[in-house]
């Protein structure tokens, strides 16, 4: 988003640029959490692969919203935080998470009519 519009973009556009895709809405609940080490995201999000993960996280940083921590230990340990910008992201989308469980039954009749695309299942922290 470089161009001289930018102003114009609404903030439904920029907050979808952050966490679009099928993995940073997830990683925003998993790490809702508390901090979480590389190793048990990906144990918590079945099916992301390290590349995709390392990709969404690096993207998630860059933005603001996930702190990337790395102590100077041996072996390092790197862990994962949201930032206050990520945790105020997190709460914004709690109404949406809550808007799906209570529209959940609707929504499932709908989806086994149709073939859409397999997304991962909510993570319960």
């Amino acid at each position: 988003m470089n161009s001289d519009a930018d102003h114009d973009v609404c903030g439904m556009s920029l907050a979808i640029d952050v966490v679009g895709g099928k993995w940073k809405l997830h990683l925003m609940w998993v790490l809702g959490g508390g901090p979480q080490r590389f190793g048990q995201i990906r144990r918590l999000l079945d099916g992301v692969s390290e590349k995709v993960l390392a990709e969404n996280l690096r993207h998630l940083e860059s933005t603001g919203v996930v702190h990337r921590e790395i102590f100077p230990e041996i072996p390092p340990r790197v862990e994962y935080s949201l930032t206050p910008l990520g945790e105020t992201l997190r709460l914004a989308l709690e109404p949406l998470e809550t808007w799906g469980n209570s529209n959940r039954s609707e929504l499932a009749a709908v989806t086994r009519t149709s073939a859409p695309e397999t997304a991962p299942s909510r993570i319960a922290l």
